[in-house]
C-alpha cells in the first residue's frame, strides 16, 4: 500500500468510525450493553517453517498455559474464556490437531476451518470443492464442528485474507467460492479485517454477501443483517460475514500518532484498556439489536504465543471484566465462533430475551469431541489435494 493510498484508508476508517461510533452510542444508550467477546486464532503450529520439534512445542505450551490462564478469569454468567482454532490442513500432522482437540474436550474452545489455498497456482470451483469436503470428513472425526439436524455446519477464516478471489488473482483463484462455502455448509465467515487489498469497502458491520460467481470479491458489498427479519434454520443462499473492528488510535496520544488498527492480537498490536473501550465503542451489532456489541478478535496463536498465552492476554481478560463484567449497565459473554453465529441468529429471528447466553446453541450444535482416534495427521489424498495448489 503506497503512502497516499494509506492516506485515504485513515481518512475513509476514521470519519466511517466516528460516524458509526456516534450513532451506535445513541441506539443503545439506557440499555443493557451485552459484549460478546469471541477470539479466532488462525492457528498454525508449522508458521515461519519451524521444525517440527518447534511444532511440537508450540502445541505443548498451549495445552498447559492458556487453561491456567483462562482458568483465572470468568464473563458475566461465570464462563470461562474460550477460543476458536481455525485450524488449517496443512497443519494436519504431528498428531497436532488430535491434541488440541483433547484441549476442546476440557471445554476451552472450539475447532473451525482455516484453509489456505491457490498460493502455488490458481485453484479451481471443483478442486476448492473436494479439498472443503475432504476437510470436514477428516476433522469430523474428531468430534469437530456443530451440525444443522444431520448436516455439518463449520466457520471458516480464508488463509492470507484473500476470500472470493479478492487479491488479484493470488492466493485463491476461484471466482464462485462463496457459494462453494454455504453449498458446503458453511455458517459464516470471520476472515476480517484484512491488512490488504481484500479488506471490503463495508467495515465494522454483520452483513450478508451474495455471490456474484463470475467476479471476485462478491463480499465487498452486501446486505447489514437486521433483526427481527430473519427465520429459523440454514438455508440461506448467502454469507453471513462476521467482521472484527477497525478502528482510528492515536498511539502516542498525538495527532501525529494516528494510526489504523484492526482485529488483530500480536506482538505489535496488543491490548490495553484504552484498546477494548475502542473495541466497545466500535459498536459492531446487528441493525437494531445495537445492545448487542460483537467484539471479533483475531490471532496467530502459534506464532504470536508471546501476547496470546503470556501476561497480556491475561491483561486483556482483566480489562474485558472490568469494563463490562464489573460495571453497572453492562454485561460480557466469552463465546466462540460457532455460538457467536447463533446469538446473531437469534437476534435476526427477533428472539425475545435479552440474554444472549439462551442463543449459544440456537441453529448450529454444540460439537461433541473425541481426541481418542489414533489419527497423526490428514490422508495422503487431503495432503495430496492441500499440496496441489499451496505448498505451504
Amino acid at each position: 500500500m503506497s503512502a497516499i493510498e494509506k492516506i485515504k484508508q485513515l481518512i475513509t476508517v476514521s470519519l466511517t468510525w466516528r460516524a458509526q461510533a456516534r450513532e451506535r452510542a445513541r441506539l443503545r444508550q439506557g440499555k443493557t450493553v451485552h459484549v460478546l467477546f469471541c477470539m479466532c486464532d488462525h492457528y498454525e503450529p508449522g508458521t515461519g517453517k519451524v521444525s517440527d520439534a518447534e511444532g511440537d512445542q508450540r502445541v505443548a505450551d498451549l495445552l498447559s498455559i492458556y487453561p491456567e490462564i483462562a482458568d483465572r478469569h470468568h464473563d458475566s454468567s461465570g464462563k470461562k474464556p474460550t477460543r476458536t482454532w481455525f485450524y488449517p490442513p496443512h497443519y494436519h500432522r504431528q498428531g497436532w490437531l488430535k491434541k488440541l482437540v483433547s484441549l476442546c474436550e476440557r471445554g476451552y474452545g472450539e475447532v473451525e476451518l482455516h484453509l489456505h489455498h491457490g498460493k502455488d497456482c490458481s485453484d479451481t470451483s471443483a478442486h476448492l470443492r473436494e479439498t472443503i469436503q475432504r476437510c470436514l470428513d477428516e476433522y469430523a472425526r474428531f468430534g469437530i464442528f456443530g451440525r444443522v439436524k444431520d448436516r455439518i455446519a463449520y466457520g471458516f477464516i480464508h488463509g492470507d485474507w484473500a476470500l472470493d478471489n479478492s487479491r488479484n488473482g493470488t492466493f485463491c483463484g476461484v471466482n464462485d467460492e462463496i457459494s462453494i462455502l454455504v453449498e458446503t455448509g458453511c455458517y459464516a465467515d470471520f476472515t476480517f479485517p484484512a491488512p490488504n487489498m481484500a479488506n471490503p469497502r463495508i467495515m465494522n458491520s454483520i452483513y450478508y454477501a451474495t455471490d456474484d460467481p463470475a467476479r471476485p470479491k462478491s463480499h465487498d458489498h452486501g446486505r447489514l443483517v437486521k433483526a427481527n427479519t430473519g427465520t429459523k434454520g440454514f438455508d440461506s443462499p448467502d454469507l453471513l460475514m462476521v467482521q472484527g473492528p477497525l478502528h482510528p488510535i492515536r498511539k502516542n496520544g498525538t495527532w501525529r500518532s494516528l494510526r489504523i488498527l484492526g482485529d488483530s492480537l500480536d506482538d505489535a498490536q496488543q491490548a490495553s484498556a484504552r484498546r477494548t473501550a475502542k473495541w466497545l465503542a466500535s459498536g459492531i451489532s446487528v441493525q437494531g439489536k445495537e445492545n448487542w456489541v460483537i467484539v471479533k478478535t483475531h490471532t496467530h496463536g502459534a506464532s504470536d504465543a508471546a501476547t496470546v498465552l503470556g501476561p497480556n492476554l491475561d491483561e486483556m481478560f482483566s480489562h474485558l471484566e472490568q469494563q463490562f463484567r464489573d460495571r453497572a449497565g453492562y454485561a460480557l459473554h466469552y463465546v466462540t465462533a460457532r455460538e457467536l453465529y447463533n446469538i446473531i441468529r437469534a437476534a435476526e429471528c427477533g428472539e425475545p430475551s435479552d440474554n444472549p447466553d439462551l442463543y449459544r446453541d440456537y441453529i448450529v450444535s454444540a460439537p461433541s469431541y473425541d481426541a481418542s482416534p489414533d489419527i497423526l495427521g490428514a490422508s495422503p489424498t487431503l495432503a495430496g489435494n492441500v499440496a496441489k495448489t499451496y505448498a505451504g
